[in-house]
């Protein structure tokens, strides 16, 4: 199918990415992905929400969900994004999420709805599963054609949701004339990927059960230096990289390059006559110095009013944006006095 061109009136170079504020924020979230925003923050005109309305899909704790919507936000800041380069605001604080999402579902077909695989694999062997699991792609498809963005970043797993956004904006606007701009999923660059402390096959993930092979970026000292000092390696006692033979070592090694801005080949030769134990203290030593700004930073944000200024000013901006597209969909599909 075509897809209908543009008109000039579109940002150009806008760019939307969503801001999950489902568990804690980790030092591989930090350096495989909000990096990227940091670096997409000087290229775009970038809008960057958080998607609380998703997170209710599923069970949540109403207190902790607002605690770490408030805390995620400040740790973003913290790290390097930057409000005044980006516009930074709440999904649940702008109505017009919800009420585009409305129209769009009675644009969207149960087929193409039901093909989402991320459903089907959360609702696998679940016996009450909510409509909200189900209907939340055509949320985000709401997310997204509010703004008219040209590219939504995406790994692999979105990327479905992001096609599914092209499809039902194509369909509206081939129904009632041009509308919607139809987004494209962008796959950022890969990254160092960061793989878990204590089992090294496997990517560092908030959701892990295992704390021990996490380091959070709000971390104690202490704890970083006890969770690097313990983790998995092998019994070679050479520090070099090889990700299929020594995965733990090599995961280290990537953690080192990330935090200290240093090629594999230099960090290779910088450890070349270390002993494990000593290799491990610098790398420690490294992570704590990295996250120690960050932190600090972290600590004025949360006790201040400054977050709630930078969030009313972006929903302030997004809702503008938001409510003029609203309106003409809603005038387009009929509805109103």
């Amino acid at each position: 199918m075509e897809i209908p061109q543009t008109n000039t009136h579109y940002s150009n170079d806008r760019i939307l990415t969503g801001l999950q504020p489902s568990g804690e924020l980790t030092l591989g979230s930090l350096i495989g992905g909000i990096s990227q925003s940091i670096k997409y923050q000087d290229e775009y005109d970038s809008f960057i929400f958080v998607p609380d309305m998703h997170s209710i899909t599923v069970d949540q704790d109403p207190k902790l969900l607002k605690e770490r919507i408030r805390k995620n936000v400040a740790l973003y800041i913290a790290s390097g994004i930057d409000p005044k380069k980006n516009t930074i605001y709440v999904q649940s604080d702008n109505l017009y999420h919800a009420n585009l999402s409305w129209i769009l579902e009675c644009n969207t077909y149960i087929g193409e709805a039901s093909r989402m695989t991320q459903f089907k694999e959360k609702s696998k062997n679940k016996e009450n599963v909510s409509v909200g699991l189900f209907t939340y792609p055509i949320l985000m498809a709401a997310d997204i054609l509010l703004y008219s963005p040209k590219y939504v970043p995406t790994g692999q797993d979105q990327k479905q949701h992001v096609e599914l956004a092209r499809d039902i904006a194509i369909r509206f606007n081939n129904k009632y004339g041009e509308t919607f701009r139809v987004p494209e999923p962008m796959i950022p660059e890969i990254g160092a990927k960061i793989q878990d402390l204590q089992d090294p096959t496997k990517k560092m993930s908030k959701s892990s059960d295992n704390p021990k092979g996490i380091i959070y970026l709000l971390d104690e000292d202490e704890v970083i230096r006890k969770k690097i000092m313990s983790a998995v390696t092998d019994s070679d006692n050479k520090v070099y990289y090889d990700r299929d033979n020594k995965p733990g070592i090599s995961n280290l090694l990537t953690i080192y390059c990330a935090v200290k801005k240093m090629k594999m080949e230099e960090a290779e030769k910088y450890f070349k006559d270390s002993q494990y134990g000593e290799f491990k203290k610098t790398v420690a030593d490294a992570v704590i110095g990295y996250l120690q700004p960050i932190k600090e930073r972290y600590n004025e944000l949360i006790n201040s009013d400054e977050i709630d200024k930078i969030l009313e000013e972006g929903n302030k901006k997004a809702e503008e944006i938001a409510k003029k597209m609203y309106l003409k969909v809603k005038e387009k599909v009929g509805l109103g006095k």
